[in-house]
């Protein structure tokens, strides 16, 4: 199998695509960002296929990875790529890895339920997150130009303590990481903090021009209306006392959130 064939590219404007992992149960989506002067890779996926091969036939412009956290199948190609930014706050996860999450853990979730033939130089085996010191560190309301596209972070933690979403505001675009995705929605783990995570929602329901979100997992382009009903759950949960660790899975319809 050629490595570029585990990823399915999808086209969400003749300058911007999906990059997607769909033979691996978390469907992790990535996006390439193309402007006059640079591209932009928001995030690099769980780092079984070679990324940079298909950016590479998507665009000659140089690539700067942007990335929404720090959680190993957002930043798996992140190696391929000489400059990376993220948020302050996972500067050090960035360099060190996650404090407490066995590799073993990391490769059990890495291989398990693959519905697509693996790259045959991948070896699950070997298989280990990403770390290196980034670029640039970024902060909430900092913006990058990509030539005639302006990209502006929202930092937007409580899946992560760094975790944004990414906004263009010409286009209306809303790149949401975890932060926001059709299915079950993690803030349970000791490094989350589920008040934290209610209020970035509301911060990002606020926001009034967004004509597609694009999520970091499961499906593409979600409407406005998906964030306007999750901030009515999370504001639910908050009112009824439960936006705290323990509370369980709450189960919304199109989305189950997990305190």
């Amino acid at each position: 199998m050629n490595p570029d064939e585990w990823f399915t590219i999808e086209e969400i404007h003749p300058m911007t695509f999906a990059i997607s992992e769909y033979g691996h149960w978390e469907k992790v989506h990535s996006y390439l960002v193309i402007g006059d002067e640079y591209a932009a890779l928001i995030d690099s996926g769980i780092g079984i296929g070679n990324i940079k091969s298909v950016v590479d036939q998507l665009t000659s412009l140089p690539i700067k990875v942007l990335t929404t956290h720090v959680h190993w199948d957002h930043i798996g190609g992140h190696g391929q790529f000489n400059e990376i930014y993220v948020h302050e706050l996972e500067n050090d996860w960035l360099e060190n890895g996650i404090p407490g999450l066995p590799i073993e853990v990391i490769r059990r979730d890495v291989g398990r339920d693959i519905t697509k033939p693996l790259p045959v130089d991948f070896r699950i085996e070997a298989y280990e997150p990403y770390r290196g010191k980034p670029t640039a560190v970024l902060k909430d309301n900092q913006t990058i130009n990509l030539g005639n596209r302006t990209l502006t972070f929202l930092h937007t933690p409580g899946h992560s303590p760094g975790h944004l979403c990414i906004y263009e505001e010409e286009r209306g675009y809303l790149y949401t990481g975890d932060l926001i995705y059709k299915g079950t929605l993690f803030a349970f783990y000791p490094t989350t903090d589920p008040l934290l995570f209610i209020k970035s929602v509301e911060k990002i329901s606020r926001i009034d021009h967004i004509t597609r979100i694009l999520p970091g997992h499961n499906e593409l382009d979600l409407s406005k209306d998906f964030i306007i009903e999750l901030n009515k759950a999370c504001q639910e949960l908050f009112n009824k006392g439960l936006a705290r660790h323990g509370t369980g899975i709450h189960d919304y319809k199109d989305v189950k959130i997990y305190f």
